[in-house]
């Protein structure tokens, strides 16, 4: 999330009531999560296990609660509470406000694009040209939609991340101030859920196709021409490269990439990173041609068995 104008240490000291470490006028330009960090932004980080990386990451402002050397050109913002302050940022710079209407007046929506009745299209979301939005589609703020798209009834674009703080009196959700952005010629299915990323977007590439009741979650990319077909599982923070394949029940666990042109059959549980290329079955996932083989020869454990105590 890039904030409307760029603000100072000091600024955003005062606003989560925090102290720093640099020089009061560091500039800083908005705030990410560690995997999309880019210079200019805040990045939080609240156990040692993860200083490192985030002191060491692109971000420039680190949003920490140990007061501990600051590299060279970077500038820390000293909390008790890293997640907490991180929400109070992103509820002061990405308020809720309510619409009470169906259709906001700030949307954009393009020439000969059809929105059919009991429709919710949020602030600032944006529909190109020729889209076919069917009924009962809720679209949350921000969102952004290219041209020639359709999304089928009851889908839901913007929920917030499913990403939580285990504290002693229950789950803290980090608030989600990111977006969904969706490219050109996208076919999105029916009930289909896709979650906005917390700081950054949630991305579906130009010419990918979604079949019906497919969760998306939080700051994934999709690439272009993908098919995904019904019931798959996506989590957060996942790469899914050009023309990949998943078909369905396939579920994903997070951050993880698929790599381009790969081809997942269904039901595979995808527990880790995979190349591009190659058909993949089973869980824990293998290539198919070797899952395949696998459940050959335990067909004929049986056998095996049965030859053994006859002799």
């Amino acid at each position: 999330m890039k904030f409307p104008n760029p603000y100072t240490l000091q600024d955003i000291a005062k606003i989560i009531d925090c102290t720093f470490v640099g020089d009061a006028d560091f500039e800083v330009l908005g705030m990410n999560e560690i995997h999309v960090v880019t210079p200019g932004d805040i990045v939080f980080v609240d156990h040692p296990k993860y200083y490192d990386k985030a002191l060491n990451s692109a971000a420039t402002i680190v949003l920490i609660n140990k007061n501990v050397d600051c590299p060279k050109g970077k500038a820390l913002l000293i909390s008790d509470d890293p997640f907490r302050d991180f929400n109070k940022l992103t509820t002061y710079f990405k308020p809720f406000t309510s619409a009470n209407v169906a259709i906001s007046s700030s949307a954009k929506i393009g020439e000969n694009t059809v929105i059919q009745p009991n429709c919710f299209i949020g602030h600032n979301v944006t529909i190109g040209d020729n889209c076919i939005i069917h009924s009962n589609v809720s679209i949350y703020d921000d969102t952004v939609i290219g041209n020639n798209v359709t999304i089928h009834a009851g889908s839901i674009l913007g929920a917030s991340a499913f990403y939580y703080k285990n504290r002693p009196e229950g789950f803290d959700q980090l608030k989600s101030g990111g977006r969904v952005v969706i490219h050109d010629n996208v076919d999105i299915g029916a009930l289909c859920t896709i979650d906005k990323g917390v700081t950054g977007d949630t991305t579906i590439g130009e010419g990918s196709k979604l079949d019906n009741q497919i969760q998306v979650g939080h700051d994934t990319v999709i690439g272009k021409k993908c098919l995904i077909a019904s019931q798959t599982g996506i989590a957060g923070c996942c790469i899914i490269e050009d023309e990949v394949t998943l078909w369905g029940q396939v579920g994903t666990t997070s951050g993880i990439t698929i790599g381009k042109k790969a081809n997942v059959l269904g039901q595979t549980g995808v527990t880790k990173s995979i190349e591009g290329g190659k058909s993949y079955f089973g869980t824990p996932i293998e290539e198919s041609r070797v899952k395949l083989k696998e459940l050959a020869y335990i067909k004929q454990i049986p056998e095996i068995i049965k030859q053994l105590k006859n002799k």
